[in-house]
Parts: C-alpha cells; structure tokens; sequence
C-alpha cells in the first residue's frame, strides 16, 4: 500500500499484517501509530526513524521489540507498547533516557525489565495486567515518576526506594495480592491518591491516617 509522506502518519487498525517499508524510508516522521494491526514482529529498520517522538504499538501480537528502537534519540513523547505478548524488553532500551511516558500494560512480564528503571525522564509509567511479583530497588531511580499503575499483578509489596520518587501523585495497586507496604510511601510529599480497590489480603498500615490527614485519597 502506498503510504504518504508526512511527519505524523496514523496507521491504526489497517490491518497491515506487517509494515510496509516505504514507512522506513520516511526520516522525516515524529509520530507514527502502528495499533492495532495483527503486526507479529518489527523491522530493525525502525531505527532509521532518528526524528520520533512517539511509538504507538499497542493491540497487536509482537513477542519481542528491535533492539533499535533503543537507539532513537528523540523518542521523547510516548512510548505505547500495551496488549500484546511481550516477556522482555532490549537493554538498549536502558538508552531512552528522554522518554517521558511508557505503557506496557496487558503483557505477559513476570520479572520488571532493569532497563525501564534507566529511564530516568519517566514521568508516568503503565505496567497494569502483567504477572510481575515483585519490583527492584532500582526503581527508586525514576525520581521524576508522577503516576505509577501496577494495577492487576502478584505484587506483594513494593520496594522501599519508593520513597526517593519524590514527584509521585498517583499510586495504583488495585487487585494486587499484597501483603505489606513500605512506610516510605507515608514520606512522598506530592502524594494525592493511594489505591488499593480490590486488594483483601492487606492489613493497613497506621500511616494511611497520616495520608488522609493531608488530604490524599485513599481507594480501599
């Protein structure tokens, strides 16, 4: 099919199969939205695209991601990678150090990709409907996070860097089967909504009064 040139090219829900290569070609291109699109790999081609913003691969059946994409130096927007199959992310994703928004939501992660906790722009991070059961200590380096959604894993605590993401507004830990959690998140001054909707295997912790009596809102 030809594709137009152009520096935002939506190609959402064509039922493409694969990309066409004449999309490689486009150097020019910022925004480029590949959903929905039965897409079951990628091109290692993508990694021509030096002038992306934003990624959009969201609703297909990709397994597994080039390890070019983390060579894109301006992908600095949104990354959408939700409901597919993915395990893993590349390392060379440890390099999108600029990326301010990352949804991996509705994959099938057991173990937190390292390389996310190197994306140190993050400012809001989606990992809701995966198998993860627990989080590393490195996240703590995602001090510029404002939204963290854990929605739907086996979590059964957090790690206690979380309180060095001072910048958190939004927690979501809704039907996790969590046990415990770390008195730091009593610390995180911006802190304006804890949720916990779904969760019966926790007994609260004293400091959820100290939230409330500043005024963040606590689901349960």
């Amino acid at each position: 099919m030809p594709v137009p040139s152009t520096s935002n090219l939506n190609l959402w829900k064509k039922q493409l199969g694969h990309v066409p290569d004449s999309v490689w070609q486009q150097g020019e291109i910022e925004t480029l939205i590949l959903a929905d699109n039965n897409l079951s790999e990628l091109s290692t081609q993508i990694g021509l695209l030096q002038r992306l913003r934003t990624l959009d691969l969201g609703h297909n059946q990709l397994t597994c991601l080039p390890d070019e994409i983390g060579d894109l130096p301006q992908l600095t927007d949104f990354l959408y990678l939700h409901d597919n199959r993915l395990t893993s992310l590349p390392r060379s994703f440890a390099s999108l150090t600029r990326l301010r928004y990352l949804n991996i939501s509705e994959n099938a992660f057991e173990v937190f990709p390292e390389c996310v906790s190197s994306m140190s722009s993050l400012l809001e991070l989606r990992m809701t409907d995966n198998r993860l059961q627990s989080l590393p200590e490195s996240m703590g380096q995602l001090s510029r996070l404002r939204e963290l959604h854990l929605r739907n894993n086996r979590l059964a605590t957090l790690p206690n860097s979380i309180g060095a993401m001072q910048e958190l507004r939004q927690i979501d830990l809704r039907g996790n089967p969590l046990t415990e959690l770390p008195s730091a998140i009593a610390t995180l001054p911006r802190l304006e909504k804890l949720d916990l909707r779904w969760v019966t295997t926790l007994e609260l912790p004293v400091w959820i009064a100290d939230l409330e009596a500043r005024e963040c809102s606590v689901y349960i």
